[in-house]
């Protein structure tokens, strides 16, 4: 199983960007899918969440600014970044639960991070 992120880049301040995350290989059931994000010196902080059932959490600083969906047919999950600001500056990692096949438990898998920049 792998997830690949796309969509990161360098945008000015009040500007928006989309990521995208993609799961592929073989999987019997993806329970939730979201998004983290590190800036530099920082520890990793949880971003949004968008569980099997259709519910979504949000970190309190991206509330009314940011968005995740996801496309359960593609095994895809977005994150809608509107009204940026230099502090969500920082590399964003996809991450899902996920359950390989009947047998097996639920594990975390990450994307490889893709870089945002939002300048002043």
């Amino acid at each position: 199983v792998q997830l690949q992120a796309s969509g990161g880049g360098l945008v000015q301040a009040g500007g928006s960007l989309r990521l995208s995350c993609a799961v592929s290989g073989r999987t019997f059931s993806i329970r939730d899918m979201g998004w983290y994000r590190q800036a530099p010196g920082k520890q990793r902080e949880l971003v949004a969440i968008a569980t099997s059932g259709g519910d979504t959490n949000y970190a309190d600083s991206v509330k009314g600014r940011f968005t995740t969906s996801r496309d359960n047919a593609k095994n895809t999950v977005y994150l809608q970044m509107n009204s940026l600001k230099p502090e969500d500056t920082a590399v964003y990692y996809c991450y899902a639960v996920i359950k390989r096949h009947y047998f097996a438990s639920n594990s975390d898998y990450w994307g490889q991070g893709t870089q945002v920049t939002v300048s002043s």
